[in-house]
């Protein structure tokens, strides 16, 4: 996966949970070590899909503007990278039986992963962490007291 369908993806995380908050891409940027303005970039390109809202001014930033419960995985990635295929045959009329054998097996594995990111969507991803932060919690606290 692509850094900016990873950045989309935690960005859409970050306005999905707060969706009446508007936060600036500084502060998304600061929180997974990005630079606001690659992750402005990303942003502009959810906007454009109906996904976030922009506020300019005091007090302004990105909204939420999409369904958590209908946006998959899939949906974000396919903003911006090709999901055809991982690997390419440079000219396929050339090509050996091995290097077909592995496109027919890399396109399997990819088959397989477009289909799971199109089963999960930010609702699920928004639960996950949630059951992730009440584990690491309770890790936290079985550490310190014992």
């Amino acid at each position: 996966m692509q850094q900016s369908s990873r950045l989309a993806i935690y960005a859409l995380i970050e306005l999905a949970s707060n969706p009446d908050r508007q936060i600036s891409a500084a502060e998304i940027g600061a929180k997974y070590r990005v630079s606001a303005h690659h992750l402005a970039k990303v942003l502009l390109t959810l906007g454009r899909a109906g996904l976030v809202q922009s506020t300019r001014g005091v007090g302004g930033g990105y909204s939420f503007s999409g369904n958590a419960r209908r946006t998959t995985l899939f949906d974000i990635i396919g903003l911006f990278e090709d999901t055809s295929t991982t690997c390419k045959l440079s000219d396929p009329s050339k090509a050996t039986v091995e290097e077909w054998a592995l496109f027919d097996v890399s396109k399997e594995i990819n088959d397989i992963a477009m289909s799971t990111y199109s089963s999960i969507t930010l609702a699920t991803m928004l639960k996950q962490i949630e059951r992730l932060s009440r584990a690491r919690a309770r890790q936290v606290t079985v550490s310190a007291e014992g």
